[in-house]
């Protein structure tokens, strides 16, 4: 005798509807963020990935890569190519830390601190383009915090 509950075809069908996946809207979501991001990164050379890079070394920099990886949730092997293209675009610089050589240290170029300012103009474009009310951005954003934690 099994103590789970008894559900119906029709049940589990509706269940499984995607349209009720919160999986998909996650991913739908995302999509969704990445696809209006293109064409406002695009205007600045850059992906939406390193966007995301600059973004922590705007915060801070100079950081370790492994900083940078861990605020991004990154592994190196995924993060090491996207930071020699910034790199390679003269956005940031690369270097061994003087004081541990098996760490590498990342900073910001001119280039990569001047692109801040663009950066500013890039966010604004992209919440017009949302057209949601701020506080409706703001507790969506704080509510999938909680849920990534």
């Amino acid at each position: 005798m099994s103590s789970e509950p008894d559900i119906s075809k029709h049940d589990a069908v509706e269940v499984l509807r995607l349209d009720r996946q919160l999986c998909f809207a996650l991913y739908s979501a995302a999509n969704r963020v990445t696809r209006l991001y293109r064409p406002l990164l695009d205007a600045l050379g850059i992906t939406y990935p390193q966007y995301l890079a600059l973004l922590v070394l705007w915060e801070k920099s100079p950081r370790t890569v492994g900083e940078v990886g861990e605020a991004l949730d990154l592994e190196s092997s995924t993060l090491t190519p996207l930071l020699k293209r910034l790199e390679t675009a003269g956005l940031i610089a690369r270097g061994r830390d003087p004081q541990d050589e098996r760490r590498v240290i990342v900073s910001l170029t001119p280039a990569g601190e001047a692109m801040r300012d663009k950066a500013l103009e890039v966010a604004e474009q992209f919440f017009c383009k949302l057209d949601t009310p701020l506080p409706e951005l703001i507790e969506l954003r704080e509510r999938l915090k909680r849920l990534a934690v």
